[in-house]
């Protein structure tokens, strides 16, 4: 696939891709007055109007060659939103293959660029059995010279990166593998990558990761990159978090079958984080970012962390383990607390799929927050709607803390049933003292069973756009 901007063309394509706004449908100026009256009757019989996430199709003999025009509706002009844009033209150009014309007629070409990309989308590295991919070619037409098709490839690219990784089998994503990828994109993409070994996590006392990891043959890795993009400022670091369990058996509260079949997307996460660094640093926003990721399976075995179990952390508080399964969040406890004490952010935002309770609240379209900080969230929430990915607050009352209250210890790892979501943020936050943070559950945004909008079956990549806005603009 290839894609680049033209301000004017002299041949022939296969495809006219035309978008129409709501009220300004006018046929395409490039034919004649047969082709036009064809193009006018379709029109008038589809009752084509231009409104959102409507389209036509119209097949036509143009200069001797057989060419598809499509218009895309994108309803009222002063209503659209970026993602309108992404959504409607991916939902046309999946199936084009050959010499395509995309007309833009002021549009941002970002989103235009997002769009190309995610239509061609496709995780079949392991199909044996490949459909044959015919040549494609994008040609987008600028009425100026832009250097949004850098900016709409980057995304694009680190969304359907964080994609890959998430489909990825655990047997070929693990910890040390995990590691090497991070090694790999940082040289790439020119941010620093620090790989901390078993011995060195023992030596920083990170005992609730390391039980979560004790019974794994696969050794846990903590994974630290940095991206120093506003080097006059170099006290003003921000701090991303990722959930980075390659896999999740449960552990001794092991998982039915059926809820272990997916279980390698349970380092959304860590990919989400992933993504957004290669993003940021690519773009060379000017932020200073530290991100963390702590790299393990939770496995069983006799040397497997049990219910019952009193763990250590690396804050020094101790946990009652009550559940096994509930392993994410004791992996996130010491990788919030090195990062703020060992990195010295001045806020952080963890990113995990951390419960199946967000899902019962909020679907598998919106993704849970807690935040201790209103303008970190407002700032977040802003984001997101330029985007279009959708997020949604939940309380953090001190009242839910009675919850995950241990008879023994500290805290224990679970808060019962009720408010699954909610008490599971609200123990991360148990160790972030006064620094800003916010917690965002992708538990349910961060793969999908069916595709939906211009989302894929598996891997989603969402947040990773939310976040890169995020620090664009903060």
């Amino acid at each position: 696939m290839n894609i680049k901007l033209v301000k004017n063309f002299n041949k022939i394509y296969d495809a006219y891709v035309i978008p129409k706004f709501e009220g300004e449908v006018n046929v395409y100026d490039g034919l004649n007055d047969e082709e036009k009256m064809i193009l006018e009757k379709l029109i008038e019989k589809k009752e084509f109007t231009g409104k959102i996430k409507t389209s036509i199709n119209c097949e036509m003999m143009h200069k001797g060659k057989l060419v598809t025009i499509i218009y895309i509706g994108l309803g009222k002009r002063e209503k659209l939103k970026p993602y309108d844009i992404i959504e409607s033209f991916y939902k046309e150009l999946k199936n084009l293959d050959g010499e395509i014309l995309i007309e833009t007629h002021g549009l941002e070409i970002s989103q235009v660029v997002e769009a190309v990309h995610y239509a061609k989308y496709d995780f079949d590295k392991y199909k044996t059995d490949k459909k044959d991919k015919k040549e494609v070619n994008f040609e987008i037409l600028v009425d100026e010279d832009t250097n949004d098709i850098f900016e709409g490839t980057v995304l694009a690219e680190s969304v359907m990166l964080t994609r890959d990784l998430v489909n990825e089998p655990a047997n070929v994503i693990y910890p040390e593998s995990l590691a090497n990828e991070v090694k790999t994109l940082g040289e790439k993409y020119n941010f620093e990558v620090e790989i901390f070994n078993e011995e060195k996590i023992t030596e920083l006392k990170m005992e609730a990761f390391l039980s979560v990891a004790r019974a794994a043959e696969k050794r846990p890795k903590f994974i630290v990159m940095r991206y120093l993009g506003d080097p006059a400022n170099p006290t003003e670091i921000n701090g991303l978090v990722g959930k980075g369990l390659t896999y999740d058996t449960g552990g001794l509260s092991l998982k039915p079958s059926a809820g272990m079949s997916n279980m390698k997307t349970d380092m959304g996460g860590a990919a989400t984080v992933i993504g957004t660094m290669c993003a940021i640093s690519r773009m060379k926003v000017k932020k200073n970012i530290v991100t963390v990721v702590a790299a393990c399976e939770n496995s069983i075995g006799g040397n497997a962390y049990r219910p019952g179990d009193i763990i250590g952390t690396m804050a020094g508080k101790t946990i009652e383990v009550d559940n096994t399964d509930a392993e994410g969040r004791l992996t996130l406890i010491d990788a919030v607390h090195y990062i703020i004490n060992h990195e010295n952010v001045k806020e952080v935002i963890d990113v995990a799929t951390l419960t199946g309770a967000v899902l019962v609240a909020l679907g598998m379209t919106t993704t849970g927050v807690l935040a201790n900080n209103d303008k970190m969230y407002k700032n977040l929430e802003k984001a997101s709607e330029t985007v279009g990915e959708r997020v949604w607050r939940l309380p953090n009352f001190p009242e839910y803390k009675e919850l995950y209250k241990s008879k023994i210890a500290d805290l224990k790892n679970t808060g019962g049933r009720f408010g699954g979501s909610i008490t599971a943020g609200m123990f991360i936050e148990e160790f972030v003292g006064e620094t800003p943070w916010m917690h965002l559950d992708i538990a349910g945004t961060s793969s999908t069973d069916a595709p939906y909008g211009y989302y894929t079956y598996g891997g989603t990549g969402q947040i990773v756009r939310t976040l890169y806005n995020y620090y664009l603009k903060k």
